[in-house]
């Protein structure tokens, strides 16, 4: 009976402290594993945000060189980055000198793509540093780790970028995943070791958290600039609807006397003039009809066009024959003003200007009083009305205020009285000329065709 040979004494393994070869191979397993789960992380983060955004950062700046910035600094930084993370990993880790090299140029490369792509650019970087770390943690105990300071500074000016461009949710997720990457690759890092994981983490959440309230302080300033514009163009709008309204009243209490005169007497030509035949009857039937007809569709339109406020405004519309009294209200108001018209007399006198014409006259004169009132109280004013060819000149000029100017008025000014000023004369194909003069008074100047033309210019 044969006995079995005595089975080889099988000799008991030291225990693994991770120091050793088994314990390199699971610790190299383990931050691959972590490269593989943050390489995952990341394109979960960049499917959820979309394609990632290509325009540059100050692409909308006003100057070439502001565009031009973040590529110098980008670059600068890449370049002064690659060669000391080589130097750094050969010389103070043991680092080969090609895989150091390859290890500078994946971390600080991505930099440059940064300034168009910056999710990208941080996909590409933490998996470098998370793959780059496993050389590090091999090296020299005595040495920083798990990051090296260069892979540090270059992480710092991705966040950013990534500050500067990405929402809220995914800084948060980006600050979570380098938290992630810090606490487990931080495990394996000796314990005599200077830990950089808590510096990465504290100065990648202090500049997201800043570059982010910095972006959104800015994007809420352009908010607030841009519907500032719309309301001022808003502003304007209503303010330029509200003064063609006035002005359709006011011309419809004009036209309407005139229509009302056309409608009198072709209701009595035929008991005023004697033997008149029938069709001429006829004819002054049907005018008187027309006349009548659109004195109803005037009414129709005023009843529209008159607000709450403006119920009780039915009083005849002024015109240059009431310049006098106007000028006379202002200088009891405290305005020296002065008015001369040679040859407004002849002009009411033979009818030659339009009704439209002649309340514009008056509306804009009227306006240039009020602006002077409000804007340099006690200014001397000399207005002036006159004749050039086939148009009427409306001139006034004050001078510099005599008087304090209020600082409710300084500040209150709507426009309303410019937007007034281009409507009349717009409506009645003049044109119109004001600025301010260099010894601080200001000028108003109109011409307006003594009949309003067919159609208005635009």
């Amino acid at each position: 009976m044969s006995t079995a040979p005595p089975s080889p004494e099988k000799t008991p393994r030291p225990p693994d402290d991770g120091s050793g070869p088994a314990g390199s191979r699971r610790m190299t397993g383990a931050v691959r594993g972590l490269g593989d789960r943050i390489a995952w992380a990341g394109s979960t983060l960049t499917a959820a945000l979309g394609d990632d955004r290509s325009e540059p950062l100050l692409a909308h700046a006003p100057r070439r060189w502001m565009r031009l910035l973040p590529y110098l600094l980008a670059l600068g930084f890449t370049a002064a980055l690659i060669p000391t993370t080589t130097q750094v990993l050969a010389n103070d880790y043991g680092v080969g000198g090609g895989l150091a090299a390859a290890i500078g140029v994946a971390q600080s490369a991505p930099l440059v793509l940064a300034v168009s792509r910056p999710l990208t650019a941080w996909y590409i970087m933490i998996t470098a540093a998370v793959l780059g770390a496993i050389p590090v943690l091999q090296g020299d105990a005595h040495n920083p780790s798990p990051w090296t300071v260069m892979m540090i500074v270059a992480y710092v000016v991705l966040c950013i970028a990534l500050a500067l461009r990405e929402s809220r949710r995914v800084l948060v997720n980006i600050w979570l995943v380098t938290v992630a990457a810090s606490i487990v690759v931080g495990i394996f890092r000796d314990s005599t070791s200077q830990d950089t994981g808590v510096l990465l983490i504290v100065l990648s959440g202090g500049v997201l958290l800043l570059g982010a309230l910095l972006r959104e302080r800015g994007e809420t300033r352009r908010k607030l600039v841009a519907q500032e514009t719309i309301s001022e163009a808003e502003r304007t709008r209503r303010t330029l609807l509200e003064e063609r309204a006035r002005i359709a009243r006011e011309l419809h209490d004009v036209v309407a006397h005139h229509m009302s005169v056309i409608t009198v007497q072709a209701d009595s030509a035929p008991y005023r003039l004697q033997d008149l035949p029938d069709e001429a009857r006829e004819e002054f039937e049907s005018i008187a009809t027309g006349a009548r007809a659109s004195l109803t569709e005037m009414r129709r339109l005023l009843a529209v066009l008159r607000s709450e406020e403006a119920q009780g405004d039915l009083v005849p519309q002024p015109g240059l024959a009431h310049l006098p009294q106007l000028v006379e209200a202002t200088v009891r108001g405290g305005v020296p003003a002065e008015l001369s018209y040679p040859e407004l007399a002849l002009v009411v006198e033979l009818a030659q200007v339009s009704p439209a014409v002649d309340l514009s006259a008056y509306r804009i004169v009227q306006e240039a009083l009020s602006n002077v009132v409000r804007h340099a109280p006690g200014a001397r004013t000399q207005i002036s009305i006159s004749l050039d060819g086939d148009a009427l000149l409306v001139v006034v000029v004050n001078g510099p205020a005599a008087d304090p100017v209020s600082p409710v008025e300084s500040t209150a000014g709507t426009g309303h009285g410019l937007i007034g000023m281009n409507e009349r004369v717009r409506l009645v194909g003049g044109t119109l000329d004001v600025g301010p003069l260099p010894d601080g008074g200001f000028r108003v100047a109109a011409r307006l065709p003594l009949s309003v033309p067919d159609s208005p210019t635009a």
